[in-house]
């Protein structure tokens, strides 16, 4: 199936898109020995040989990866403040992956990171609502009436959430653990439900994608996902085709 070159350049991990363009534009890209200068020209990457300065590209395998993220990491893929990012944890992958979403520098958690953009679009985009499970341990002895605005939906930064599941796992004199389900994923918006009840988070923590839970990986570790795996997080079915997985 052909595919714009500047897109496919970056599925090969030469630059992102926007750099491709230019390299494009610069006379640095051939296929089947013709250089491409004109932008928006389609590809079939499967039959066309593409090269870059002169030198075949490779297109990389498709992964899936699922970390459990440990505080003290960014979900970004630099940071100017010098903070430890999360591809620092994956030792031994050669592939250049992104996180999918985004967990707060101090919340952990499941994180998935992969090299194939439509799968992190779709687990992002709204029609899909992949719910996104969370314990969390708030400040307080929180009651079922204060948690119910969750549950129905409440005010934040100006705009109502979709309501979410809320279930208490545990209920102290000074703290509430609770879990709670949410199929969106605005910045910090566990921590400003909670604290707009009154509740402050104290810890955080993603357990679940759809029914793909975090399970047993310590803070630091990840695994492979396969097939079956991505079939969890969108309840049954993946909405699009996929390269086989390696089990």
């Amino acid at each position: 199936m052909a595919e714009r070159l500047q897109k496919i350049l970056a599925r090969a991990g030469i630059a992102s898109r926007r750099k491709a363009e230019e390299m494009i534009l610069a006379g640095r890209v051939a296929v089947n020995g013709t250089v491409i200068i004109e932008l928006g020209s389609k590809v079939d990457p499967q039959t066309a040989v593409i090269t870059f300065d002169g030198k075949p590209i490779i297109l990389e395998e498709k992964i899936y990866l699922l970390l459990n993220k440990p505080t003290g990491y960014v979900t970004t893929l630099s940071d100017p403040q010098g903070r430890p990012i999360v591809t620092d944890l994956l030792k031994g992958i050669t592939q250049r992956v992104f996180p999918v979403g985004r967990l707060d520098y101090d919340t952990e958690g499941a994180l998935i990171l992969t090299n194939d953009g439509k799968l992190g679009q779709l687990i992002q985009h709204p029609r899909y609502e992949i719910n996104k499970t969370y314990v969390t341990t708030v400040s307080g002895k929180t009651s079922n009436r204060k948690l119910k605005p969750l549950e129905e939906g409440i005010v934040i930064d100006g705009n109502r959430t979709w309501p979410a599941k809320v279930r208490v796992v545990d209920r102290q004199h000074t703290e509430t653990t609770i879990e709670i389900i949410i199929h969106e994923g605005k910045k910090r918006q566990v921590r400003k439900m909670f604290s707009a009840i009154g509740h402050p988070v104290k810890t955080l923590k993603r357990t679940a994608y759809g029914s793909l839970k975090i399970g047993g990986l310590k803070p630091g570790q990840y695994r492979y996902l396969n097939e079956n795996d991505l079939k969890k997080i969108f309840s049954g079915k993946i909405p699009f085709t996929i390269n086989k997985i390696p089990d």
